[in-house]
């Protein structure tokens, strides 16, 4: 009874109490409604209080594990809204966010890439907003964990700015270039922001336009740090190289600067930014990094987030409400067991129980305290950086009027040196105006006829604006009714969209309530139905009993007999059963010895071929891992290759550009091959590097040579050729980095090379020359048929000038003739030179032929030397058609 009595105790000892397993839990959960919150599918801006409680939780847990834990599991696929929201939460967690959070987003760098592309291949307004979002993440990622100087938020003082940049100008040339590249994400985000809304009404008032708008308060407040960053590293590198090298870069600059600009203006407009940010404003013209005192007067842009209201937050059940008793009433707990079993230990509870729950109680009340001086000491925090902020701003104001006042002096005596020069000057310029005014007598008389005829033109165009003016009135009235209503159809078609969007949502709320009503109407009739039928089952079976109470009770009395005579069988039994036991217990325990002992051997040998196997697949995947990498150098190389300045001289011909790239795509069926076999296989890559190898060095050879081939091609083919060796290239080497990823090789496809690989072979094809078509052995007569043709038409050229000259000598007469004659005679001599230069030439020809040919006849000379061949008929053809259309420029000008 004591150890039954006891059974109390252990359950009240087990009562429920903040753990940390419950800690963890709690946040948990909270952040899962946050997170539910905050990205969702409705058209509206993402709520600043869900944000802050996802930042929190990093800067709680030091990390992102527990947002991406909850983030990878939304449905980003399915609605381009979730997707943004997504991003924007994303953004807003990389700024402010514990500093753990970038090495945590690098491992789903992949994730977010794969949701930019998918939403990237859909015409979707939405859809290219998170492609471009996307991109703009990523730079941001690779941006901050390349220079880890930089925080996410983007904002350092000047003096870690210039450690960041050292003293190598390499270094600060290539730190350059990436805020550049960084400045045009921001950029062509907010670009396509404001390209798709419509600006002719107040969108930024209405949730689908806020939706759109929000984000671009973070990309704001980094724009600003980026361009007081490429500011001062511009003045740097001009401190440092020549200007004319810095072209380039003060180019990118000034078309940076002039979007920049034009986003700040189009933000600072709208009425949804002004309540959320103060936007600064940035000078008129760009800064003149030729004059080194110019960076004195640029001033650094502040961003002042003002202080947020406190909002009336309803307070969230994070708790699941039971219908039951409270948890926190372990009395209940005891009185549920106190009429059976007693009380424990001679009380309900001890002191050591009521102790440890004022404790907690305590606890909780310095915890709840503790968070609200935590929120109050990031108020003030947040006031006094927006104060910091102003007088920032304020004194860099003073420091730009002081700045002014002295270029203003400056100017001053600049213009008074001016004014100076300018008296002496007007001094000689004294006596040259006299000299003008006689001249200027002079003129007057030409000037008075001149004038007359003027008039006379003035009143002539008069007349023409006046009727000019009436036309273009009525034309302008036209326009400005026809504009009228195609803004009221506009708006009119905005407001009717909007109410069927309204109308939408509407009905959708109302059958969800009315599709849980009948659930919960039918659950409730499936439980009445239960009930009856139980009911009915009672009552039949009390019959029943009583009818087979009486037989069980006869039964038992012939059972009772029964049982007495077996009882003593039973006994007899029971001591031939007991030698048996013991004989059977003595053997049990030697059998179940010998069995532990083989189950031990059993176990270590299981536990070797599994080290063994597990060995076996790291040497494989080592092995796949070093050819990948051999591979990747490989084609970084030839990549590496496009952009080299020195091969800009090495030459390619079409035909073996098409031979090597032939020959690379017949080994991207080995690659798959290998692929597939090394997934289905493991432990055996041996096919799968060998593939590799020979793919990346014949894939390699093709880049190459398509880079050579391209700089003896035309324009367009050479940019398509020089575009799909890039693509051949950048595919391969994504392939090869996966393959050295565990977790990627079972997402690498080998068979995305194939498609570049074929768009080099037919460009390849496209670029061999077309007059190979034509049979060796008909370029000799080609080309006597093409001599004769020109001789021909240059006869026929020379006899048709002589008929024209004849003709103007009888039809025209005076200057007339003379001009005619002229320009016939000069057309005449002209054609004349170009039959006595075919003439020279087609014997030039013979005597090249008959000295180069030897024993060969002459159609197999030109077969022999195609090349030359061809470009001979293609000459022949060009003084043929010159001759023709001088010809003709004669007869036009005659």
């Amino acid at each position: 009874m004591n150890s039954i009595k006891s059974v109390p105790a252990r359950v009240l000892s087990r009562r429920p109490g903040h753990s940390l397993e419950a800690e963890r839990e709690q946040f948990d959960k909270t952040q899962a409604i946050s997170i539910s919150k905050a990205i969702n599918n409705q058209e509206a801006p993402v709520k600043e209080k869900h944000a802050r409680r996802i930042i929190l939780g990093t800067h709680h847990e030091k990390g992102a594990f527990t947002f991406w834990s909850y983030a990878i599991g939304l449905p980003l696929p399915s609605s381009p809204i979730l997707s943004w929201k997504f991003c924007h939460v994303l953004h807003k967690v990389l700024r402010d966010g514990h500093p753990n959070v970038l090495h945590d987003c690098q491992r789903y760098r992949s994730n977010i890439r794969e949701i930019g592309d998918l939403w990237g291949h859909l015409h979707d307004r939405y859809g290219q907003l998170v492609s471009l979002y996307t991109k703009l993440l990523l730079a941001k990622i690779s941006f901050h964990l390349k220079h880890p100087q930089f925080p996410a938020g983007l904002e350092v003082t000047d003096e870690v700015l210039e450690k960041a940049a050292g003293t190598d100008v390499n270094n600060i040339f290539q730190l350059t270039v990436e805020m550049f590249d960084y400045m045009d994400c921001e950029l062509k985000l907010s670009e396509s922001v404001f390209r798709q809304l419509n600006t002719a009404i107040a969108v930024s008032q209405m949730s689908s336009g806020q939706c759109r708008l929000a984000p671009l308060i973070q990309v704001i407040q980094d724009c600003s740090h980026l361009y007081h960053y490429t500011v001062k590293l511009m003045f740097k590198l001009h401190a440092c190289l020549p200007a004319d090298t810095l072209q380039g870069h003060r180019d990118r600059f000034h078309e940076q600067f002039h979007s920049l600009r034009n986003f700040f203006r189009r933000a600072s407009d709208m009425l949804y930014f002004k309540r959320l940010i103060q936007i600064p404003r940035l000078p008129e013209g760009p800064p003149n990094f030729l004059r080194a005192s110019a960076l004195a007067e640029h001033i650094k842009p502040v961003v002042v987030i003002p202080e947020e209201a406190p909002e009336d937050e309803e307070p969230e059940t994070l708790i699941e409400i039971s219908t039951g008793p409270p948890a926190a009433e372990p009395v209940v707990v005891a009185d549920l067991f106190g009429p059976t079993f007693g009380p424990p230990n001679g009380s309900v509870k001890d002191d050591r129980d009521l102790q440890i729950e004022s404790l907690k109680r305590e606890v909780e009340a310095l915890r709840s305290e503790l968070e609200k001086m935590k929120l109050e000491a990031q108020r003030y925090v947040a006031q006094l950086k927006g104060q910091v902020n102003a007088l920032e701003a304020e004194l860099e104001e003073q420091r730009k009027q002081k700045q002014k006042a002295l270029v203003d002096n400056e100017q001053l005596r600049h213009e008074l040196a001016q004014l100076r020069a300018a008296q002496q000057e007007g001094e000689r310029s004294q006596g040259l105006l006299e000299e003008a005014e006689r001249k200027a007598s002079a003129t007057e008389l030409r000037y008075q006829k001149l004038k007359e005829k003027h008039s006379a033109l003035i009143n002539t165009h008069a007349e023409l604006l006046r009727k000019n003016a009436d036309t273009a009135k009525q034309l302008t009235v036209t326009q400005q009714s026809q504009e009228e209503v195609a803004r009221v159809k506009e708006q009119l078609a905005f407001q009717v969209e909007q109410v069927r969007r309204e109308s939408e949502m509407k009905l959708e709320e109302q059958s969800d309530q009315v599709e849980q009503l009948k659930r919960e109407l039918q659950a409730k009739a499936g439980e009445l139905r239960h009930v009856q039928e139980a009911l009915s089952r009672t009552e039949q079976s009390g019959s029943e009993l009583s009818s087979r109470l009486d037989a069980l009770s006869a039964e038992k009395d012939a059972l009772s007999g029964a049982m007495r005579q077996r009882e003593a069988d039973l006994l007899a039994a029971q001591s031939l059963a007991r030698d048996q036991e013991a004989a059977l217990s003595q053997e049990r325990q030697r059998s179940s010895q010998e069995k532990q002992e083989l189950q031990g051997r059993l176990a270590e040998k299981e536990s070797q071929e599994q080290e063994l196997r597990q060995r076996l697949l790291d040497q494989q995947f080592a092995v796949l891992c070093g050819a990948a990498a051999e591979a990747e150098c490989v084609l970084q190389d030839a990549v590496s290759k496009l952009d080299d300045p020195l091969h800009l001289r090495c030459t390619s011909s079409p035909d073996y550009l098409v031979s090597r790239a032939q020959a690379a795509l017949d080994t991207v069926s080995a690659l798959e091959q290998g692929y597939a076999q090394y997934l289905t296989s493991p432990a055996d890559a041996s096919s799968l590097v060998a593939a590799l190898a020979r793919f990346s060095h014949l894939a390699a050879d093709t880049i190459i040579n398509g880079g050579a081939t391209s700089h003896l091609a035309p324009t367009d083919p050479a940019d398509r050729l020089i575009d799909s060796c890039r693509e051949c290239g950048a595919r391969a080497l994504e392939l090869m980095q996966q393959l050295q990823d565990r977790q990627g090789v079972a997402r690498a496809q080998p068979g995305l090379v194939r498609d570049p690989l074929q768009g080099i072979l037919q460009l390849g094809q496209e670029l061999k020359p077309k007059s190979l078509d034509v049979r060796q052995e008909e370029l000799g007569a080609m080309v006597d048929k093409e001599m004769a043709a020109t001789s021909a038409a240059i006869e026929d050229a020379v006899r048709r000038m002589e008929d024209m000259m004849n003709q103007a000598r009888h039809a025209s007469s005076g200057v007339k003739l003379e001009v005619n004659e002229r320009i016939l005679s000069a057309c005449t001599d002209l054609m004349k030179a170009i039959r006595l230069l075919v003439i020279t030439s087609t014997s030039l020809q013979k005597e090249i032929v008959e000295s180069g040919r030897g024993a060969a006849t002459q159609q197999e000379f030109y077969a022999k030397n195609s090349r030359w061949t061809e470009g001979l008929i293609s000459a022949s053809k060009a003084v043929g058609w010159g001759a023709t259309q001088l010809v003709y420029v004669a007869q036009g000008v005659r």
